[in-house]
């Protein structure tokens, strides 16, 4: 089990970051399309006690890889600090097929493409939702060298985003009534 530790933006543009960490030196990754399937039992049980169940569908330049991940409460902290527990899984629909005999349902999908650095011990994830823009995450050991990426970037007087990318999509949703 690992804790995560993350910083998230909303930003008007991703060129100008990427710009900088090419600039900085950062070693780009990859570019991935992501699906993320969250789950929760009929209660919403892990929703109402900020927790999350997702399986997620990461596509890397035509190959598919499956993950399942438990990401706990989050804790106190300048940045958004939570427990998570991950997997790959071979068979997605078995896994689904799982989670749904243990009385868990998929209550949302949320998709996107990212495009990953890496930029000292940080990683840098440049992120466009279809419904909800353009965002960048820096995720790293502890909140200092993510202050410190975050500052390198130009993006300190960003605030910083508790909230996921599945309750941004689901207010957004409920806004457009969808």
């Amino acid at each position: 089990m690992c804790v995560e530790i993350e910083a998230k933006l909303k930003v008007d543009s991703l060129a100008p970051v990427e710009q900088k960490l090419t600039e900085l030196g950062a070693e780009f990754r990859a570019e991935q399309l992501q699906t993320d399937f969250l789950f929760d039992d009929a209660n919403a049980a892990l929703t109402t006690t900020d927790r999350c169940l997702r399986l997620r569908r990461q596509s890397v330049a035509g190959s598919e890889r499956f993950f399942l991940t438990y990401k706990g409460a989050k804790e106190k902290s300048v940045f958004k600090k939570r427990r998570e527990i991950e997997i790959e899984v071979i068979e997605a629909e078995s896994t689904q097929k799982l989670l749904s005999a243990l009385g868990y349902e998929k209550v949302l999908v949320v998709k996107k493409k990212r495009r990953l650095w890496q930029l000292g011990r940080c990683t840098v994830a440049l992120d466009r939702l279809p419904l909800l823009g353009d965002f960048v995450e820096i995720e790293g050991p502890n909140n200092e060298e993510i202050a410190d990426v975050r500052q390198s970037l130009g993006l300190a007087d960003l605030p910083h985003i508790e909230k996921s990318y599945a309750q941004l999509t689901k207010e957004e949703h409920d806004r457009l009534g969808i």
